[in-house]
């Protein structure tokens, strides 16, 4: 469950952060809007100027605009990283002019295709802004889609040419059916590349209520199975999670036409990343977490390392025992935030 901010904390962050770009070094995400939502959600908006302090090193200026994105050029703009200060700024003016969700309904099927952008945190990007948003609008709120939108556009990147193999019928059959890439080495664009087959799985769906109760059991499929073989990547392995639990939020800010195609593509970037991280083997059944999802939001807050909260985030929304374990499991393997 989550819990509204009305201490204002939440927004001041994001304003903070709107002056930063959505990576650093290069081409790692700037994770904090997505970790001071979920910090604000959990009731925890109190401490998100002390963790974007310890953050601090990782967040970069803005980037330099190029040239204003428009109904004209945006398809040659798609995809361009170099672009992500004009794309925002296109964001941004859209989101004043229309309603957000208006917006959203029509970006969402133009972006859709490329979930793999940016490593999938783009679009976890904006399934926090939609919950945001959702509990409250405002501008920092507004804004804050906006930034995510023009992240995901900037980094829009499909994926074609994955022979289709078969699955099982449940989500975590398929999951268990995923081969690991041929050659696991490399960043997460080589380890992509390298993904040629995947099962099909929920591709008898057509109807929304339908696809959102797939969509569900792929998230709670995917926090479970991190328990056992989060070692692959504990990082990494986070997002066959994340990714979808943020379709999964977005959903019913979008028109139910478009449902169907989220869960399929949720789908394919979740198996993508399975098949890009496995472990050789799985580890031994992990035990009980024993703990309340309040202690376990403290103990993500006290590791501090961003996909340890984010995740935990997701396992909050699972809610059952074996997400809150897969959650402590992400907590010992993580690397703290210091």
């Amino acid at each position: 469950m989550t819990t509204s901010d009305t201490s204002g904390r939440l927004d001041e962050a994001f304003e903070r952060l709107h002056t930063t770009g959505p990576e650093f070094r290069g081409w790692l995400s700037n994770h904090a809007p997505m970790v001071v939502e979920s910090l604000a959600a959990h009731g925890r908006a109190g401490a998100v100027h002390r963790w974007l302090d310890l953050y601090d090193d990782r967040l970069e200026e803005f980037p330099a605009r190029t040239e204003r994105v428009t109904d004209a050029n945006w398809a040659r703009a798609l995809g361009d990283p170099r672009r992500a200060a004009d794309w925002v700024d296109h964001f941004t003016r859209a989101v004043a002019e229309r309603p957000w969700r208006a917006v959203l309904a029509e970006w969402w099927p133009r972006l859709l295709p490329g979930l793999y952008a940016g490593a999938t945190h783009p679009v976890i990007r904006v399934g926090h802004a939609v919950r945001a948003l959702r509990d409250r609008e405002n501008e920092p709120r507004r804004t804050e889609l906006a930034h995510a939108l023009g992240y995901w556009a900037a980094r829009h990147l499909p994926v074609a040419g994955i022979e289709p193999l078969p699955g099982a019928p449940s989500a975590a059959g398929s999951l268990d059916a995923v081969p690991p890439v041929e050659s696991a080495q490399g960043g997460y664009l080589a380890r992509l590349a390298a993904v040629r087959r995947l099962p099909v799985w929920a591709d008898d769906v057509t109807g929304p209520e339908a696809a959102r109760e797939r969509l569900t059991e792929l998230v709670r499929a995917a926090t479970h199975r991190y328990a056992t073989h989060g070692h692959g990547d504990p990082t990494m392995l986070v997002h066959a999670a994340t990714a979808p639990n943020a379709v999964l939020r977005t959903l019913d800010a979008l028109p139910r036409e478009l449902w169907v195609p989220s869960l399929h593509a949720a789908w394919t970037a979740s198996a993508a990343v399975t098949a890009m991280y496995a472990p050789d083997e799985p580890a031994e059944r992990v035990p009980p977490a024993r703990l309340t999802a309040g202690e376990l939001v403290e103990e993500a807050l006290a590791h501090g390392d961003e996909h340890v909260i984010k995740f935990a985030d997701t396992a909050l929304d699972v809610g059952d025992e074996v997400a809150l374990a897969a959650a402590r499991r992400a907590v010992e393997l993580s690397e703290p935030l210091v």
